[in-house]
Parts: C-alpha cells; structure tokens; sequence
C-alpha cells in the first residue's frame, strides 16, 4: 500500500477480536436487565455469578448501565434495580401500542364503510412507518405495508405526518434531495413545503400516482393530548376507483375518523 493511501484511511481496521468482545457486552448487559427484571433486586455478586464472569466486569456493565438511568442502586440494600431510563425507552413503543389499540376499532369500519386498504402510519427515521392495516372489501389481496417504512415526501401519509412539523424540521428530516419514482412524484421542496402548508390548512393530504402510478391515498392527522401530530390514517386502493367523489367521501370519513382516534389519545379540539 502506498503512503498515500495510509493517509487517506489513517483509522486502524478493528481487530479480530473487538467485534466479538462488543457484542458480548452488549449481550451481558441485556442480560444483566433481564436478571433484574426477573428479581427485582439483584446485587453485583448475584449478577456476576448467574452471568459467570468476574465480579470487576459485572460491575463495569452494571456501572454503565447506572449511568444512562437503566439501572439504579437501592440505597439501603446496595442492590440494583431497574431504572427510569428503561420507562423512557418502553415509552415510545407504548404510545405507538396505544394508537394501534385505540384506532383498530375504527380502521376496520372505515374499511367497510369504504371498501379499501386503511393504514396507521407514525414517522420514524425520516419515514413513514405503517404500524396497523385493515384491508377492505374492494381489495384484492392488499399488499401488506405494516413494518414498513415509505418515503415522507411522495405519500399521502408522509406528508400529514410532515405537516405536525416546523420548516426546519422538515428540511432536517427530507434532506436537500428528494427522490423521484412516478412522473407525479414531488421532488421540489419549495413546491412540497407549498403542499404541507394546505395540509396544514384543510386537515387532509391527498396524494395521487405519486409512489406509484395508479395509487391514490388520502390521510388525515391523528393527534395527542397536546395537539401534536403522531399518526397518520389513510384509505388507498387504485387510482380508477378514486373519482373525484370518493376523494371527497374519503376525506370527510378520514377526518372524523381521526378526530375520533385523536380523542381517545386524550386531544380535546379547542
């Protein structure tokens, strides 16, 4: 290898053995909650010996563990409980459990008031995450979206989970890039910003042949107790059976649907 080559990539490829030794951190330390959630209280020699290593490195686990509030140490007993920290992370995950719960009901009447494919969707890692999916009686094997993420900028719902955002916000989330994948799809972000500003406005997104060509999708925002937006439902199905009508129809039903949802999220309309 050249010199010059050393010094484009000065940083030292990791050694075999680092890799290895990380993951198993990380794996004795969920390890390490699991026995405290397990017991409720566990001390580090407990900890040590049901892990089978070394009390030092229990400790050092445990140590690191306290220090980013997963575990906290009961003062008069000198053991270890779980900490704050872990209601923190399981929080996000419970309120996206609460949304798909209080909009299941509603998502599977919608799909038979309807007829076609109705969506919960979150934002997550700058995309649309589809959570929940009921699949209407004009569908015909329905393509499964839940666990999957879709482009925020050519989506019905993207654009209402957008829409609950400031401008910066919006910049920090879409890039400077957006990506094209129909000839409708809006790859403009002065023209998208213009879009999210009606969302915002009319309180519905309709996006037509923007991800794919023949697909339609209108959405309306669901809401928390604060008024922020942290959900998104949608009714989609094939362009030729979205008229002009259904659009509207689609957009009254959506909009009731997720005040209704937003309401049992604790949201009260001022």
């Amino acid at each position: 290898m050249s010199n010059s080559a050393s010094r484009r990539d000065p940083a030292p490829e990791p050694t075999p053995t680092s890799a290895p030794g990380s993951v198993q951190s990380v794996d004795r330390a969920v390890t390490i909650l699991e026995i405290i959630a397990r017991t409720g209280l566990a001390g580090v020699t407990e900890i040590a010996k049901e892990l089978g290593v070394h009390k030092s490195t229990a400790s050092r686990i445990v140590s690191t563990l306290e220090a980013r509030g997963l575990v906290e140490q009961d003062q008069l007993r000198g053991k270890y409980r779980l900490g704050l920290g872990i209601l923190r992370l399981a929080g996000a995950t419970t309120a996206r459990l609460d949304i798909v719960q209080e909009a299941r009901p509603i998502t599977k009447m919608l799909a038979e008031e309807t007829g076609e494919t109705i969506n919960i969707a979150v934002l997550s890692d700058g995309a649309a995450l589809y959570l929940d999916q009921a699949s209407g009686t004009s569908s015909v094997q329905s393509h499964n979206w839940v666990g999957q993420r879709i482009p925020l900028h050519a989506t019905s719902n993207g654009k209402v989970l957008l829409s609950g955002l400031s401008e910066a916000g919006i910049r920090s989330v879409l890039g400077t890039r957006l990506q094209s994948y129909t000839p409708q799809t809006v790859t403009s972000l002065p023209r998208l910003m213009t879009e999210i500003a009606e969302v915002v406005e009319r309180g519905s997104s309709v996006v037509i042949d923007e991800l794919e060509v023949g697909l339609t999708a209108v959405s309306a925002p669901v809401r928390n107790a604060h008024g922020d937006v942290i959900a998104s439902i949608s009714a989609s199905g094939p362009s030729f059976r979205f008229t002009e009508e259904k659009v509207r129809s689609a957009r009254e039903l959506l909009t009731s649907a997720a005040a209704d949802i937003s309401t049992r999220l604790g949201w009260r309309e001022r």
